[in-house]
């Protein structure tokens, strides 16, 4: 490995990419773009859900009721009606997601103790946000029950009601904030994303441009070709992943509670890998369009679904959950929000670190494998 020869390929890519302002806006205004987006517009908090009433009971009792849904974050009453026809045209303009009916007899049902029904209408068209708003609803009402109970006890007898108290601990993320699930995964999806569109362009514009053939015919090796031409990509990921770290701690409120030197080793394992790839694709493609179209469908679409970043692993189907072994951005958005959010280390992130490890020599090598300097 002659350092010169590498230095050289180094800056001849680095004068490359200068000159190119669309190279420079996709390397460094892009990232921040898509995490800025995506950090505040990607949110799997669900509050505010736009609930409509028709209180046909209209007492105090109905009233009390419909307090502790106006009092509570997840919802918000959008008005009150008096027919199931305006409650139709609020769901199905998706104007509202849910729609409360109470009966006339409503407080009756209640002082006598009989079970008092409250009719819930909800729009399922989102079966995962209905599902949860109803769990939500159900919360409200379960909450309102044990406060009448309770104060039924306290009337009839002397002594005061114990019922069962649940003392639950929330570790990591005890506010429920979706922020900190996303920002750290968004940062996986990004630099997978970026890097592997940077690099599919290298190699593939040589052969384009016509000037491979001058490469080929100095004594420069394949394998200083290639880490010269890592060399300036490497350089602007790893500014790209310290920009969204910054904007994830500063914008976004994530808090770091591990070691940014873990994180920062570890990201450059994934950078290599994932700058490799997209190498991999160029030497393999050797044309611009075709290697960029494949880098966003092996990167963008795998990282995206299949790694853990929007859906669970453990809810897929067995055959996918095996699929996901082979997608990189797994380990690393586990090791990501380890670091990120419990503050753990290699005793605990030894697997995902291992075998992101393997991820990146597997695929150097075989990036140097099918790079040959010969013309056909």
């Amino acid at each position: 490995m002659n350092l010169r020869r590498v230095s050289a390929i180094s800056r001849k890519e680095f004068i490359q990419i200068i000159r190119d302002p669309r190279s420079l806006a996709l390397a460094i205004v892009i990232p921040m773009i898509l995490i800025v987006l995506f950090g505040f517009a990607l949110s799997l908090d669900i509050d505010n859900i736009p609930l409509a009433i028709w209180d046909r009971d209209n007492t105090r009792a109905s009233v009390d009721f419909l307090l502790n849904f106006k009092n509570s974050k997840y919802f918000q009453i959008i008005g009150y009606y008096d027919n199931y026809r305006d409650l139709q045209r609020l769901i199905d303009s998706g104007k509202a997601m849910m729609a409360m009916v109470i009966e006339k007899d409503f407080s009756q049902d209640l002082l006598s103790g009989r079970p008092a029904p409250v009719q819930l209408i909800l729009d399922g068209s989102d079966s995962n946000t209905a599902t949860i708003a109803l769990g939500y609803a159900n919360a409200v009402v379960t909450q309102y029950n044990t406060n009448i109970i309770l104060n039924i006890m306290k009337k009839y007898t002397k002594e005061n009601p114990t019922p069962v108290n649940l003392q639950s601990r929330i570790w990591f993320n005890p506010d429920f904030q979706s922020k900190l699930f996303i920002v750290p995964g968004l940062i996986a999806v990004i630099i997978m994303i970026i890097s592997s569109l940077l690099t599919s362009l290298t190699v593939a514009r040589e052969w384009e441009r016509g000037t491979m053939e001058q490469l080929i015919s100095t004594p420069v090796r394949r394998a200083e070709l290639l880490l010269g031409k890592f060399l300036p990509y490497f350089a602007i990921g790893f500014f790209d992943l310290i920009m969204s770290v910054l904007l994830g701690v500063f914008a976004f409120g994530v808090p770091m509670r591990g070691s940014v030197i873990l994180l920062l080793i570890l990201s450059s394992v994934f950078l290599t890998g994932a700058l490799t790839q997209g190498m991999l694709i160029s030497i393999v493609t050797k044309n611009q369009r075709t290697a960029s179209q494949l880098a966003i469908l092996s990167s963008f679409l795998p990282t995206f679904l299949l790694s853990g970043f929007t859906y669970e692993i453990f809810n897929m189907p067995k055959v996918v959950q095996a699929l996901t072994f082979l997608i990189p951005a797994r380990y690393y958005i586990i090791i990501l929000r380890g670091i990120y959010l419990k503050a753990v280390g290699l005793d605990v992130l030894w697997r995902p670190s291992l075998l992101l490890c393997i991820f990146a020599f597997i695929i150097v090598s075989v990036a140097i494998r099918k790079f040959k300097k010969k013309i056909a």
